[in-house]
């Protein structure tokens, strides 16, 4: 299974970017999707989750009613409308995929992409 984010770039505080993962290999609607972020000198952490119909998705207090995950089952392809972009959103973001339980952390996903650099400036 392969994972391949773009879509990262650099952006001004206020604006958007979307990324978007495309997966290749195993049952893309049957994973749960996640994108995760890792900031110079921090932890990575959990920006937002989609279980595999899209009926549930998760986010991270920073970043609820900014960002919207989303996913097209027919496109093997999970996507993050980024909105009103904050200094502090500037990260490496990764998509990553797991099967069973809908659940959204670093230990339990299976698969991951390389990343793609966000930057917004202020």
């Amino acid at each position: 299974v392969q994972l391949q984010a773009s879509g990262g770039g650099l952006a001004q505080a206020g604006e958007s970017l979307r990324l978007s993962c495309v997966v290749s290999g195993g049952t893309f609607s049957s994973y749960v999707m996640a994108w995760f972020r890792q900031a110079p000198g921090k932890e990575r952490e959990s920006v937002a989750g989609i279980n595999w119909s899209g009926s549930s998705t998760y986010y991270a207090d920073s970043v609820k009613g900014r960002f919207t995950i989303s996913r097209d089952n027919a496109k093997n392809t999970v996507y993050l409308q980024m909105n009103s972009l904050k200094p502090e959103d500037t990260a490496v973001y990764y998509c990553a995929a797991t099967y069973g339980n809908f659940v959204v952390s670093s230990n339990d996903m299976n698969y991951w992409g390389k990343g793609t650099q966000v930057t917004v400036s202020s």
